[in-house]
C-alpha cells in the first residue's frame, strides 16, 4: 500500500515551496545535499543560513560540493527533475 502524501513544512510552519540544496558528488554518486525546505517568505533567511553552513563544510579528496541553489518543490519529482530557480537566489 502506498504511503499517503504528507505536508512538507517550512521551519515557520507554512507549506514549503522551495528546496535549498547543493549538488554533491564523490565521483561515482551525484545528489543534492539538502540545506533547507522553506516557504518563499523565509527564503532570504534560510538561504543566508545555508550559505553559512556550506562555507563550513569540508570535502574529502574526490568530493565536490557546489554552492547552495534554490529549487522548486514538486510532489513526486526526484532531485534530477527539480527546476532550479536561479532568478530568486540573489537574496
Amino acid at each position: 500500500m502506498p504511503m499517503p502524501p504528507y505536508p512538507v513544512l517550512c521551519p515557520c510552519g507554512a507549506a514549503a515551496a522551495v528546496k535549498i540544496a547543493a549538488r554533491w558528488s564523490d565521483g561515482a554518486t551525484h545528489e543534492l545535499k539538502t540545506y533547507s525546505l522553506c516557504c518563499e517568505p523565509c527564503l532570504p533567511d534560510q538561504l543566508a543560513d545555508s550559505r553559512r553552513r556550506h562555507a563550513a563544510c569540508r570535502t574529502a579528496p574526490g568530493e565536490t560540493l557546489d554552492p547552495p541553489g534554490v529549487y522548486e518543490l514538486a510532489r513526486g519529482t526526484r532531485d534530477r527533475g527539480l527546476v532550479r530557480r536561479a532568478d530568486i537566489e540573489s537574496g
